[in-house]
């Protein structure tokens, strides 16, 4: 079979090296891809965002099933288009990718079906927005109501930075179209769990659980990022927490979605805070996160080709998916300045102490390009590596002496991924 994943990240890198675990895989193809998916598959230079060539690529080169990875895609309808030329996909139609594509569709959602989340007013106008603020009670969370590669989420602590956040989103458009409406909701306070889960419309599987990192300084300080690391499983994250998760906030999901007409079938990311009135949904994402699926994948036992097909052809529930019982951690390895304005271009050394080193390390490129035989950044987020072990701190303490291998001018990473987890494991 001849598989085209969709995207050009970690997350893909991720996926790409475990589809390749599938006999029946014969070839992947990657739009657009980058430096280090090239070494394990073929990248198309085709922006994800460019549906209609994608499609038409895809049927002219006979693609047999299609991994639609990347978030815009998604909620542009990429999946509608390849559906309509014959082509099977894991990845929601454009009409359940909204899920993601629109905060005031997901919290009006969760509002209608009775689905926990956090107290919250929308605004079209921004002196509304403005006007609200005066009788609100900070902390406050703002955020655009559309794709803004995850950083479109602001935590104010006060009316002048909350100012700031609305004039940013609604004034300057720092987000595009994504900021024409925003939702102001309370501030939740407790542990924060990220919960993927395979779907395929009728029965919910979840993977297992983890923690994001999203602020890029030690500590939480500083902007909100696409994640600078993760652990997985999260010791938060217990037995009966999961069990009530899935009677209130799963199941529910998938029931509301339907009974709104749009059936969700691929991953659906449930991102959670365990509050003291209980499990609330913080946010939903269309697809698995990024990098959330580094650290993951690398966990499942079962195959990832033969689950996404099952989901696409709704027989999730025939199959039983396994997990291992280790622990991983993955560290994200960023240039200097993001997630603002950064250099590119940087060598990358040391990949090769790493990729010749100890059972269950893996490096995963997110923003690298190859030129002239040289291995190069070419993103904010450049590496993902992630080690296993038999307890979370030992995989902690695995993924730091891997990064400790690699460079490259400007590197910059997180040294406290998976701290705040252990202060419930005793650390």
């Amino acid at each position: 079979m001849k598989i085209l994943v969709v995207g050009g990240g970690g997350r893909e890198h991720a996926m790409v090296k475990k589809l390749r675990e599938n006999s029946r895989v014969d070839k992947i193809f990657v739009t657009p891809g980058n430096g280090g998916i090239a070494n394990d598959a073929v990248c198309v230079d085709i922006s994800a965002t460019d549906i209609d060539k994608i499609s038409e690529w895809a049927a002219a080169n006979k693609i047999s099933f299609a991994v639609v990875a990347a978030d815009n895609p998604l909620c542009m309808g990429l999946v509608d288009l390849l559906n309509e030329k014959g082509i099977n996909c894991f990845g929601p139609t454009k009409d359940a990718a909204i899920i993601e594509g629109s905060k005031v569709f997901s919290k009006n959602l969760m509002k209608k079906y009775g689905i926990p989340t956090a107290e919250f007013e929308v605004f079209t106008d921004l002196d509304d927005a403005l006007a609200y603020l005066n009788s609100a009670s900070f902390p406050l969370v703002i955020k655009s109501d559309g794709l803004a590669y995850g950083k479109g989420v602001y935590i104010v602590e006060n009316l002048e930075d909350a100012r700031y956040a609305l004039n940013s989103i609604m004034k300057d458009k720092i987000f595009g179209e994504s900021g024409d409406k925003v939702v102001i909701e309370e501030f939740l306070e407790g542990p924060e769990v990220t919960v993927l889960s395979f779907t395929d419309g009728h029965c919910v599987r979840p993977m297992l659980s983890s923690m994001d990192h999203k602020r890029i300084f030690d500590g939480d300080k500083g902007p909100n990022t696409g994640g600078m690391g993760v652990i997985a499983p999260n010791p938060h994250y217990t037995k009966e927490i999961a069990e009530q998760c899935m009677r209130e906030i799963f199941i529910p999901t998938i029931e509301a979605m339907n009974a709104e007409g749009r059936t969700f079938k691929g991953c659906l990311y449930f991102g959670l805070m365990l509050s003291s009135k209980g499990p609330k949904v913080i946010e939903y994402n269309c697809r698995f996160g990024d990098p959330e699926t580094q650290a993951l994948l690398p966990l499942l036992k079962t195959d990832l080709f033969e689950i996404m097909l099952a989901v696409s052809e709704e027989r999730l529930g025939e199959l039983d998916i396994e997990w291992s019982d280790k622990s991983s951690c993955c560290v994200m390895l960023v240039s200097k300045g993001y997630p603002g304005s950064f250099e590119k271009g940087k060598d990358i050394r040391g990949l090769d102490s790493v990729a010749l080193g100890a059972e269950d390390i893996f490096v995963y490129h997110s923003g690298t390009k190859q030129t002239d035989g040289k291995l190069l950044t070419s993103g904010g987020r450049v590496l993902g590596v992630v080690a296993l072990a038999d307890n979370l701190k030992n995989a902690q303490k695995r993924a730091y002496e891997a990064c400790s291998h690699i460079s490259f001018d400007g590197m910059q990473f997180r040294r406290d991924i998976g701290a705040k987890a252990f202060e419930n494991i005793g650390g």
